[in-house]
């Protein structure tokens, strides 16, 4: 039942780990706009490719959260009642949640009104001049999504690591700021030197 649990432990927090996806997807759109606001096919084809298929990708993480998670509870010390009897663990429940919603917004609502737009155009295609602030609205809005998704899965990792032993208050509220601030930073530039 030990190496079970580990395995469980293992998946949980690599799955985590790969919920990143929002840190990547904001690079990859900060990294766009270093090459101009007007439309280019081919970069911005590949780049919605990326994001688009990110999608299937964070599903596959967030249900290896759940699954893993449920699991732990119940073959593990703690028992499913502490789902609801854990502020921490319902909290970290309530955001995974929040994460397939909002994940689940952008890929069902805003990514096919961009592929919309995008089929009206082919690789060999002179975009309209108005084409761009077209696609802007809905890049925007899901950039602003994903900074908010990635702060959910920093805050989300911040209480899971106190699942067993809690952290000052004070000590979660500031990395829980840090952690606003390092999405609103992964928004607003390149983050070149990760932290820095």
């Amino acid at each position: 039942m030990e190496v079970f649990n580990n395995v469980l432990k293992f998946l949980h927090v690599i799955g985590f780990v790969f919920m990143s996806v929002p840190l990547f997807n904001l690079i990859v759109v900060n990294e766009r706009a270093l090459l101009g606001s007007s439309f280019n096919y081919n970069t911005d084809r590949y780049m919605e490719n990326i994001i688009r298929r990110g999608a299937t990708r964070c599903y596959v993480f967030q249900c290896t959260v759940a699954v893993s998670g449920v699991l732990l509870l119940i073959f593990g010390p703690l028992g499913i009642e502490t789902l609801w009897k854990s502020w921490i663990m319902l909290t970290k429940t309530l955001i995974l949640f929040t994460l397939m919603s909002l994940l689940s917004n952008v890929h069902f609502n805003l990514q096919p009104k961009i592929e919309s737009l995008m089929s009206q155009i082919g690789p060999g295609d002179a975009a309209p001049d108005n084409f761009a602030a077209q696609l802007k609205p809905y890049r925007v809005k899901r950039k602003r999504l994903a900074t908010f998704c990635l702060f959910l899965v920093i805050t989300a990792i911040i209480l899971g690591l106190q699942v067993y032993d809690a952290f000052n208050p004070i000590l979660t509220i500031i990395l829980i700021g840090m952690a606003a601030l390092f999405a609103w930073k992964a928004s607003k530039s390149l983050i070149r030197f990760g932290w820095i």
